[in-house]
């Protein structure tokens, strides 16, 4: 029987993987191994969430690939892709023979962007490595980025976020940048982003939070770079009262990022934290 290692997060229950694997001769035992990247900046809130999601995806690829006669089991880890190889090599029995990695298409990938694809070959030593893409094909659920600060409880925000969640599939995450990179801690900014967070997540909607710094373009373009994002809201002032407007933040990101962008424009009443 050949033990194949199979790499995967997003990418871990598209048809393009499932036929390949389906398609393959021989007696195969397949082990899915869904890596959940922490984000090296910013204070994540809710960290949860993402091995959640990865979960819920994982366990529909098994079902779906048993469905086609594949033996398949695997696991989700918090643990960069080549680490998680690296692990996976050094305990799982029987030995592995042979590493699938599936991923999104290279102007999609975020661990193509980041060379992950070199560090597993390198993690595996004389274990070959495959590299397959996905079709392209449009995912099941889209990665929304949420650009919001003191705005992110107001209720025009929430909304639009309900609202883009009930349209189709979504997983949300909202980056809140401070405008002081020197504190450690952003109290005020955590209260509000978890407060978000609890409400949206009361309602069913897949949404994770980060309190990033400091400037709302880099971070958001740094998380463009390191993860597939396929639109982008965000949320500010009035512009007579928006610093991030006056610096053409959303024109800047619609520009650089080639995603959709929306503007969402909250009224100050609305961003009130609660005692």
């Amino acid at each position: 029987m050949t033990h194949l290692l199979v790499v995967a997060n997003e990418t871990v229950d598209a048809a393009t993987l499932r036929d390949a694997l389906a398609a393959r001769d021989g007696d195969l035992w397949v082990t899915v191994v869904s890596p959940v990247t922490t984000p090296q900046r910013g204070y994540v809130v809710y960290s949860d969430t993402r091995r959640a999601s990865a979960r819920r995806r994982l366990e529909r690829a098994l079902g779906h690939l048993r469905e086609a006669g594949v033996s398949a089991d695997g696991y989700v880890v918090e643990a960069d892709p080549a680490a998680a190889v690296r692990d996976a090599l050094a305990t799982l029995e029987p030995p592995v023979d042979a590493i699938l990695v599936s991923t999104h298409p290279a102007e999609k990938s975020g661990w193509l962007r980041r060379g992950v694809l070199d560090r597993i070959r390198t993690a595996a030593g004389d274990v070959p490595v495959e590299h397959l893409v996905s079709d392209g094909t449009a995912p099941p659920e889209a990665n929304v980025l949420v650009i919001a600060n003191e705005t992110v409880l107001g209720d025009a925000l929430l909304s639009k976020i309900r609202e883009r969640a009930a349209a189709s599939p979504a997983s949300f995450l909202i980056l809140s940048p401070q405008s002081d990179p020197s504190a450690g801690a952003h109290p005020e900014a955590e209260s509000r982003l978890k407060r978000a967070l609890a409400e949206l997540r009361g309602g069913g909607i897949d949404v994770h939070g980060q309190v990033a710094h400091p400037d709302p373009f880099s971070a958001a373009m740094e998380e463009v770079h390191d993860e597939r994002v396929d639109e982008i809201l965000v949320s500010t002032f009035q512009p007579e009262r928006s610093g991030w407007l006056r610096r053409d933040l959303v024109e800047r990101l619609r520009k650089e990022t080639g995603v959709p962008v929306e503007h969402v424009v909250v009224a100050k009443a609305e961003t009130e934290v609660p005692a």
